[in-house]
């Protein structure tokens, strides 16, 4: 067990799987995408990611699926996203045109993005092509609203207040 600025565990799962587990604290900041997801994308970047969330609906949630669809288009070498969520009631087709445009920018960068409706989904996973198994409680929505336009953490992920959370990593050699 090692006890750093957040809460880190580590375990071994049977086969060789590798856990880890961190927990963000109500409050905390510093817990941007490329933080939380930078392991699972050294050393070999995956070719797909899959991610499962019921709760990709509103505005500010496309966005943040945006933001980490950012990153991966940055980390290189992922070729398709396959995001799989609920519909918004009421503001179906604003929600349509809204993966549509965010399809459409993936694609000038060589990523194809699949969408998938679920009236079922409640668990949030992020599964990686590479062997990385990420489930997040709050699932990519875990960042408090700033307290205005104009405040420090607007746009700076990194220093936006989080909700409290817990993400498990789990690694599985033999799954590259």
């Amino acid at each position: 067990v090692c006890v750093c600025v957040c809460v880190v565990r580590f375990f071994l799962c049977p086969a060789t799987c590798q856990h880890e587990q961190i927990v963000i604290r109500e409050g905390d900041i510093g817990y941007d995408y490329h933080r939380v997801f930078d392991r699972c994308l050294r050393g070999r970047t995956p070719e797909s990611v899959e991610v499962e969330d019921a709760y990709v609906r509103s505005n500010h949630q496309i966005s943040n699926f945006l933001r980490f669809c950012e990153l991966l288009v940055l980390a290189g070498g992922v070729k398709r996203i396959t995001l799989t969520t609920g519909q918004d009631e009421g503001a179906e087709q604003q929600q349509r045109e809204h993966f549509e445009k965010v399809s459409q920018s993936l694609s000038s960068h060589g990523i194809r993005l699949e969408i998938k409706f679920s009236t079922t989904l409640h668990d949030r996973e992020i599964r990686f092509s590479n062997g990385w198994v990420v489930k997040i409680g709050r699932g990519l929505d875990y960042f408090k609203a700033p307290k205005g336009r104009f405040s420090i953490g607007f746009c700076e992920m990194k220093l936006r207040r989080c909700h409290e959370t817990t993400i498990d990593y789990y690694f599985q050699p033999g799954k590259v």
